[in-house]
């Protein structure tokens, strides 16, 4: 099921209204990652305002997922002797199918019955788990099992998968919360899941009928192979995962790692034995008359249900192997949670500002994750594309709304605005308000040198090929050109001459696009301090500490992605000492359990230093050090890689391997890798942008080729890979919506002319109604080619609306599970990110090449 946007309120109100001091606490699953902190954060502040007790428990990736509902939501259930409860989802589970993966409901079972646990989903990934989506609701008992499906969810106040505001919470189920893509652009697919799954059983026994069905079974992505996700043993190698997570058949059931392996057809196949296992097509013989016409025959009515069923299946195979992609962050919709409650403050504001931040920096686009052509439209913002900006707008206005500018200070505050200061204090010892600032394209400048911080930065230094020594000259031109002396520029940024600082902004206009840096800072801003386009946020905590959100940012995904461990001179070694949880004496140091150990006590430093309190900017700043390590990291192994011509150009896409340096150790965390990837993606578009030969795939031309990076993890004996998409992600949505429109009129018109037909069709019949009965069959001729017609027009409706908005997804998730499928690859799919894959040190030739005769954007 899903909640529109328009109740968002609706079930936390429910809950507020049915807590009580006996109540189980709200467990909640979050992913490790900066967005999904931020937005536990935000819900954890509204859950203890209300007095609601909440348990928080990390989650690296399928297989802690799986140990999650084994161990924590299994024992909730009223059928294994608990009291139910609320299971709330944050940048977890949303591409795979939840009631199995957290063991909600036996696959065996007539009667699906989730034992009142209710599970709240909360994920920026797509696509959707349909089953998820539509899905996701629980029958009352056996006595329902011979009861209609559409009247059971109306009953229960939803309509087709949507929750109304007649529904009322506590009977269990999985509900999504949707941020508006579910009501706007997925109609087709809720129609087509819920025809599929009110739709009879069909019995192939047909020799035409059963190639198309085998042939529909290869290509269905529910099928029972697709559903095994790929573990590093083969089928000899089963007793390695006997100790970590239970019998391999269970494990590989439950955990699946693919949204390919997790499409709901499967999950049909008990919906149809419960709620339809009566029903069944059988014709009614009745004798023919002149006036009456003709009954169709069962050999036509169980072709007219088969081609139904081929096209709705091919409407959600279509939407499950469109690739990845991103849409809005997560901490800006449970921000909009606490809005819709009235609870709104700058403490919150803030967190849904930094995890907004958080996902432009990872690179999570509306392609996937890869690089966005929208960074060439100036300031951080175009980090995110058209639609991040769109969401930082709302988030500008929400900051002038709850940090009103001071009377007596509001002239000279709009003229810092207009001239275009980077703050970088507070205005008294008591200011902890958010402002708008005109962010350049530089990685911690308020805490670097000016010097260090351009050339750290991933924007400038592809543009400036800052790895060979002729770019570092072009940098020190640039500087010199601006009139900052390089002893100036070495200096830390708050010590710098205050004129300088003042005039940083328009020289930078002035002459950043003689260098190809269009970008590089936002456009001038005109008339009032309202509304400033590519502008960023900053927020000072007296005179403690001033930081934009793109810098807590940094040092958030840093402090997850690097830990203690690689700068231990950086960080406060009474940090370290406490860990919330230690391996087991019996783990394998290859397990995900160990991984998950070594990883909570950088969760928990990451969720301390987001904290409300006036702890949090101290604990940012202890960790700035990390940071400033892990780019640095970067900008050495990117050169390595760049300056050695060790990037070699496959097939499909370019690859490079990690496998030598000092910073080795820290490109086997696949969020640092991510961050180097999009690095190195960032300079080859750039390369081949100013060579003229970008990539053309079919009727679009890509921004850039995509990347495969492979990080060697010598103590596990594997490669981390990691897929980033090549570019796109940016949709025109003016255009889309006259695109929208011009559809909306031609399925009018086609409707218009299917009734029409229609009616000449029963016209027909009567006329027909004495002929002999072979007449079924030219019958059945016409309608299947009026069907194909009728198809053809929506797939050129389709690829109009879709094809021509050159958003090349990322399609690395279904090309990493299909080679792992095809070939004997020891491959590991556990990360959230299907981009991301584990692969055996000595599997990896096989596997790249397997890979690049795949399509791995789309």
């Amino acid at each position: 099921m899903y909640l529109p946007r328009q109740l968002i309120s609706h079930l936390y109100l429910q809950l507020l209204q049915s807590h009580h001091p006996l109540s189980p606490p709200v467990l909640i699953l979050v992913a490790l990652e900066p967005d999904a902190l931020c937005a536990c954060r935000i819900l954890t502040s509204l859950l203890k305002r209300d007095y609601i007790p909440h348990k928080i428990q990390p989650v690296a990736g399928y297989g802690d997922l799986t140990r999650a509902g084994e161990e924590l939501v299994k024992p909730m259930q009223t059928t294994n002797g608990g009291s139910g409860g609320v299971v709330v989802c944050l940048g977890v589970g949303g591409l795979v199918d939840l009631s199995e993966i957290l063991c909600l409901c036996n696959p065996e079972e007539e009667v699906e019955d989730m034992g009142g646990v209710e599970v709240w989903v909360f994920d920026a990934r797509r696509p959707w788990n349909l089953a998820n989506v539509f899905g996701g609701e629980i029958s009352t008992g056996p006595a329902s099992v011979e009861t209609d499906a559409t009247v059971r969810r109306n009953t229960r106040g939803v309509d087709k998968g949507c929750i109304t505001p007649s529904f009322r919470a506590g009977k269990g189920g999985i509900i999504v919360y949707d941020d508006g893509d579910i009501m706007e652009e997925m109609t087709r697919e809720r129609e087509a899941y819920c025809a599929l799954l009110e739709m009879p059983e069909v019995d192939d026994d047909g020799e035409e009928d059963d190639e198309s069905a085998s042939e529909g079974e290869a290509d269905d992505p529910s099928s029972s192979e697709s559903r095994k996700r790929k573990s590093w043993s083969r089928e000899d190698d089963d007793e390695e995962f006997k100790d970590d997570d239970g019998p391999p058949r269970q494990r590989r059931r439950s955990n699946s790692g693919s949204f390919i392996a997790s499409s709901p057809t499967s999950r049909r196949r008990t919906a149809h034995d419960s709620s339809n296992s009566s029903r069944s097509v059988t014709p009614t013989s009745e004798p023919s008359s002149p006036t009456q016409p003709k009954q169709p025959s069962a050999r036509s009515l169980r072709r007219r249900l088969l081609r139904m069923k081929r096209k709705h299946e091919g409407v959600l195979q279509t939407y499950y192997s469109s690739g990845t992609s991103y849409s809005e962050p997560i901490s800006s919709l449970v921000y909009s949670l606490a809005s819709e409650l009235g609870r709104e403050d700058n403490d919150l504001l803030w967190l849904a500002i930094v995890g907004a931040s958080s996902l432009e920096l990872s690179g999570r686009t509306m392609s996937g994750v890869g690089i966005s052509s929208a960074s060439e439209s100036g300031g951080s913002a175009g980090w995110g594309g058209e639609r991040g900006e769109r969401i930082r707008q709302i988030l500008r206005d929400e900051v002038h709304r709850l940090n009103p500018p001071d009377p007596y200070e509001r002239d000279r505050d709009i003229r810092g605005e207009i001239n275009g200061v980077i703050p970088t204090a507070a205005k008294s010892p008591t200011d902890k308000s958010i402002r708008l600032s005109p962010e350049p394209r530089f990685i911690l400048v308020r805490h670097w040198s000016l010097y260090e911080s351009m050339l750290h930065s991933p924007y400038l230094a592809s543009r400036l090929h800052v790895w060979t020594e002729n770019g570092k000259k072009r940098l020190h031109k640039l500087l010199a050109k601006m009139g900052i002396s390089l002893s100036q520029c070495h200096q830390n940024y708050t010590h710098m001459d205050m004129e300088l600082k003042r005039v940083l902004r328009q020289r930078l206009l002035k002459y950043a696009p003689m260098y190809g840096l269009d970008g590089l800072v936002p456009p001038e801003a005109s008339g009032h301090a309202a509304s400033r386009e590519g502008w960023g946020f900053v927020r000072c905590w007296g005179w403690k500490a001033c930081l934009s959100a793109t810098d807590v940012g940094v040092i958030v995904g840093a402090m997850l992605e690097v830990g203690p461990e690689e700068a231990p001179g950086s960080w406060d070694s009474r940090r370290i000492s406490r860990p919330r949880s230690a391996p087991e004496p019996h783990q394998s140091e290859g397990s995900t359990k160990s991984d998950l150990a070594s990883l909570l006590p950088r969760f928990w430093s990451a969720y301390d230093a987001l904290s409300l309190t006036s702890e949090s900017p101290t604990l940012l700043l202890a960790a700035l050090p990390l940071a400033q390590h892990l780019y640095r990291a970067i900008l050495r192994t990117g050169t390595s890689l760049l300056s050695k011509h060790q990037i070699r150009h496959l097939r499909a896409f370019r690859i490079a391997v990690v496998k030598e340096g000092p910073d080795v150790k820290l490109f086997t965390n696949p969020g640092a890798l991510t961050k180097l990837a999009l690095w190195i993606a960032e300079a080859i578009k750039v390369q081949e942008r100013e060579r003229g030969d970008s990539v053309k795939i079919g009727r679009k031309r890509a921004a850039g080729t995509p990347l495969v990076l492979a990080g060697l993890d010598e103590d596990r004996g594997l490669y981390v890979v990691v897929g980033t998409g090549g570019g796109g992600g940016v949709v025109d949505f003016a255009a889309l919506s006259k695109r929208r429109e011009e559809r909306r009129k031609k399925k009018e018109a086609k409707d218009k002319k299917r009734k029409e037909k229609e009616e000449r069709r029963e016209k027909r019949a009567a006329e027909r109604a004495e002929r002999e009965e072979d007449d079924d069959e030219r019958e059945d001729t016409e309608e299947e080619e009026s069907s194909e017609s009728e198809s053809e027009s929506e797939s050129e409706d389709e690829q109009d609306s879709r094809g021509n908005t050159y958003l090349l997804r990322n399609r690395f998730g279904i090309a990493f599970q299909e080679v792992v499928q095809e070939t004997n690859t020891r491959v590991r799919i556990d990360s959230f990110e299907h981009c991301v894959v584990e692969v055996q040190k000595e599997d990896l030739g096989g596997f790249l090449e397997a890979l690049s005769f795949r399509s791995v954007v789309g």
